[in-house]
């Protein structure tokens, strides 16, 4: 099969498109036909070698961790899911980016997704849900979500629309409209955000998602009151000395079917804001690094 590898870490000029051996389902796995793949963050600083120490890899190392296509094998153990059924899910921290990638979480894609869509649901998906849970019930709250426009915090600011919350979300200028178009109220970030947010929300924000990095953690737990109602996926020591909470990405099924079934009520619809081709990957990743993308990078095999 074809396949994105990189032999050792560095540069975007490291990504080959080369052919490998196919994979195949171990148990409780499955193996899909790729339509297309993410790319992530964690996707080129495992490639360059910065996340070495976290994420480990046997190289060569195809990137990728989430995607979604046609399944085209089913491990042993494996109940629920049939060859020939469209899913969308996430495998291992490497692997995606290929014909033929191995899920170890994954559910149906909605009709309404396409190809991209789907692949870029995955890991923002497990992500912003399983950062939004820790903060209880949303329904009748107003949710601030620090770094709104970008995969996580699209996704998180139309899972809170959803269930009922009233949600602020911070980004540039230039991504305010898109903002309101998922339903949330804009505003910037930085300096005098408490003071723009005693404008916008007069009576308090009762929660806070930081999906950011942007070392504001404290700021949030000042303006909410209280480190229990803010969650962060971004800011591991801050949310340890602070007593926030701290939300890791998990293969979680259950989460990928609750973001399924929002997007099959039309909810939900995962934000795209690049696609580039299987050869093209060294754009992608580049583009990607450069941190101000507003939705998902997706590459189509």
């Amino acid at each position: 099969m074809r396949a994105v590898r990189y032999h050792e870490y560095g540069g975007v000029e490291t990504l080959v498109v080369e052919q490998v051996p196919e994979p195949h389902p171990g148990p409780g796995e499955i193996r899909i036909r790729v339509a297309a793949a993410a790319v992530n963050p964690m996707d080129w600083k495992v490639r360059s070698g910065a996340a070495r120490d976290v994420v480990p890899v046997e190289l060569p190392a195809i990137p990728g961790r989430d995607a979604a296509g046609v399944v085209d094998e089913v491990g042993a153990e494996v109940q629920g899911v049939d060859v020939g059924e469209r899913v969308f899910g996430l495998g291992g921290a490497t692997g995606a980016t290929a014909e033929l990638a191995v899920l170890s979480a994954w559910a149906p894609a909605p009709r309404t997704w396409s190809d991209e869509e789907a692949a870029g649901a995955g890991l923002v998906a497990v992500t912003a849900l399983g950062g939004l849970r820790p903060l209880g019930p949303l329904r009748g709250r107003t949710l601030l979500v620090e770094g709104a426009a970008g995969g996580v915090g699209s996704a998180a600011v139309e899972f809170a629309v959803a269930e009922g919350a009233t949600v602020i979300g911070t980004a540039g200028e230039r991504n305010h409209d898109f903002l309101a178009s998922l339903g949330a109220v804009p505003t910037t970030y930085g300096p005098g955000l408490a003071e723009r947010l005693a404008t916008l929300a007069p009576d308090g924000v009762d929660l806070a998602f930081d999906t950011a990095a942007s070392g504001s953690l404290a700021d949030l737990v000042a303006i909410v009151g209280d480190p229990a109602r803010v969650a962060t996926i971004a800011d591991y020591a801050g949310a340890q000395g602070l007593g926030a909470h701290w939300a890791r990405a998990e293969n979680d099924p259950a989460l990928l079917a609750e973001a399924a079934e929002l997007g099959r009520q039309g909810r939900y619809t995962p934000r795209i804001e690049r696609t580039y081709p299987l050869e093209e990957i060294a754009d992608a990743h580049a583009y990607a690094e450069l941190g101000h993308t507003r939705g998902k990078i997706v590459v189509r095999v």
